[in-house]
């Protein structure tokens, strides 16, 4: 039975390389090579074109190339029988917490500043903020959340998470859940780090009333997903100085548009979704894992709740 790769990325080869090692006899095909579309039961997906699933009548399982797969639930076109698989990688996770703390110690230490003295010849000290006195809200706490937060944790930083409900899995860090607990903890954030899923009830959730029970002066790291930040909510909190700046590393647009003000804005720092990126060669295997349950008839690996949208 053959495999399908659906993409918005032009350069597959490097995934299709892997997933053919990964599963030798395998057939892994574009949906423009698959002559009988209705031999085809798995599909490999990341920013599909809506509606193209349509194609492959006795379709049974899409997965997602990462840990996310708001991408795909958010197509009307798929039907419920379908069920949604998404990647659980260490790799993800690691990534993620090595490029966290890279934003957080650049701006504790002021590095941002630096890079804009020298442009301009400045030749000026600027006073730092130390680690163990610097307090980190992790919002979102699943498996990758939870990884970030204990190696900041781990580093020195003051951390506390936040997630929608109460996870009894222990931790090294101060834990918080629902919305009752949220002013608590956004009071003790002076970073931000914003790391959900992207649901129905987290879209918009980084808005101006959010933003305003941080102290004065935090800073917004988002790498969850553009559409949890209200654009202009952030914007207007900048500009009045009650947030410091942000890190951007996700948009609603990808790529962000030339006339975008984030792009001109001197406290909004810029990375083009890079806060983590999947390696083809370390989840081939558990992608070809659930293609062969699929085939078995074994329940397969990292579904996700349509509901719950993770």
């Amino acid at each position: 039975m053959p495999m399908i790769i659906v993409s918005s990325g032009s350069n597959l080869s490097r995934w299709i390389d892997a997933l053919k090692r990964a599963g030798p006899g395998i057939g892994v095909f574009m949906p423009d090579e698959i002559k009988d579309k209705a031999s085809v039961r798995f599909a490999l997906s990341w920013n599909h074109p809506h509606g193209i699933f349509r194609e492959f009548p006795n379709l049974v399982c899409i997965s997602s190339f990462g840990a996310g797969a708001d991408h795909i639930l958010s197509d009307p076109h798929i039907p419920e029988h379908i069920e949604v698989v998404r990647i659980i990688d260490p790799l993800l996770s690691s990534d993620m917490a090595e490029f966290t703390l890279t934003v957080i110690m650049s701006s504790i230490r002021r590095m941002p500043v630096f890079w804009q003295q020298k442009q301009t010849g400045v030749w000026k000290k600027h006073r730092y903020r130390r680690i163990t006195e610097t307090r980190i809200g992790v919002m979102g706490t699943g498996m990758i959340g939870h990884h970030v937060a204990t190696i900041l944790k781990r580093t020195g930083f003051q951390v506390s998470g936040w997630s929608r409900t109460k996870k009894s899995d222990p931790a090294s860090y101060a834990k918080y859940h629902g919305r009752e607990q949220l002013p608590e903890f956004l009071g003790m954030s002076d970073f931000l780090v914003c790391l959900l899923p992207l649901t129905p009830l987290t879209r918009g959730i980084v808005n101006k009333e959010l933003l305003d029970m941080l102290p004065p002066e935090a800073f917004l790291i988002n790498l969850g997903r553009g559409s949890h930040v209200v654009e202009a909510d952030l914007l207007g909190s900048i500009d009045r100085g009650h947030v410091s700046g942000a890190h951007l590393d996700v948009f609603d647009t990808e790529p962000l548009p030339p006339s975008h003000p984030y792009w001109s804005h001197p406290a909004i720092e810029i990375t083009p979704h890079v806060a983590s990126l999947t390696d083809p060669t370390s989840v081939a295997p558990q992608i070809i894992e659930n293609y062969q349950r699929l085939m078995d008839g074994k329940k397969l690996l990292n579904t996700v709740s349509r509901k719950l949208g993770y």
